[in-house]
């Protein structure tokens, strides 16, 4: 039988403190289970939320080692933030990754949210949407392929070109359910992702939030066929330690690897292509318990 989906993994972020040496094994379980793909989240910093300061590793450099050490499995950023880089730096960066990779790189792009990591790195703040608007622009024209000139509010290049020529355009994906980040990006992305938290993490909940998306690309006459939808799940895994705090909006999906494949089914149902499981806690164990949700997708 043919999975109803792709599913793909996300690595620990700051559910704990988390060295190479155990990020490396992560990912190269996830690919020797059968997960099609393994994420990164990109952020620098965590404070001011009632819990204690904390931070992951940079999301670049993990990726890069990341595709040094697997061999199939796609990789990617849940997701980059394009107020962290100048954007023409961070298109070189992708396909130089996606270079090690072996063509295994799914860039995925936000407008970021979280002030804290801003401040404390000197980052701008204000105006987010716009900035995104202009490093988006940058983004996706040197991916293409083309020679860009660019000279906005916040982003200036003067003839941009990525060399050596890469091998071939890497795909995008936005990570928003923020109107004015969408309008900018539907008719250039070829798939759309969503955190749990934006739809409840329950398939009505999806099902509802991927329906709004499909009118917006409507509206901008972008076809809604043509933009892949990918689902952030946050899945309870048995015996979990309450990595994640529980929030009552989205709350954990929970059950056996059956029930876990029957929830993955439904968000297929409700139209994703894609469903990226975020696991509470994960671990070795946790990503082999996974494997047998994808053993029933694919009986």
């Amino acid at each position: 039988m043919t999975r109803p989906l792709r599913v793909g993994v996300q690595l620990p972020e700051v559910e704990r403190e988390v060295r190479w040496p155990e990020l490396r094994s992560l990912a190269r379980l996830a690919e020797a289970v059968g997960f099609d793909s393994v994420w990164v989240g990109d952020h620098y910093l965590y404070r001011d939320d009632g819990r204690p300061e904390r931070g992951p590793w940079e999301a670049w450099a993990t990726l890069a080692g990341l595709a040094a050490v697997t061999d199939h499995v796609r990789l990617g950023p849940l997701v980059a933030c394009l107020g962290f880089h100048p954007p023409a730096v961070l298109a070189k960066t992708a396909v130089t990754v996606d270079e090690i990779a072996g063509g295994r790189l799914t860039l995925g792009i936000g407008a970021g949210w979280n002030r804290a990591e801003f401040d404390a790195f000197g980052l701008p703040f204000d105006r987010r949407a716009a900035r995104f608007e202009e490093a988006f622009t940058v983004v996706r024209g040197l991916l293409a392929g083309t020679r860009v000139s660019f000279d906005g509010a916040f982003v200036q290049v003067r003839d941009a070109v990525l060399l050596p020529t890469p091998a071939r355009s890497v795909p995008l994906m936005v990570g928003s359910t923020g109107e004015r980040v969408l309008r900018a990006t539907l008719p250039h992305v070829g798939s759309w992702n969503t955190w749990f938290d934006a739809y409840g993490n329950s398939v009505e909940g999806f099902r509802d939030l991927n329906r709004w998306v499909s009118e917006l690309a409507v509206d901008l006459a972008r076809d809604p066929g043509h933009v892949e939808r990918s689902a952030c799940a946050l899945i309870a895994i048995e015996g979990g330690r309450g990595e994640r705090p529980a929030d009552p909006s989205a709350p954990h999906v929970t059950g056996s690897p059956a029930e876990i494949a029957a929830h993955l089914t439904g968000l297929a149902e409700a139209g994703a292509d894609e469903a990226i499981v975020v696991a509470d806690p994960i671990t070795e164990s946790s990503i082999e318990w996974l494997g047998d949700v994808l053993a029933v997708l694919d009986a």
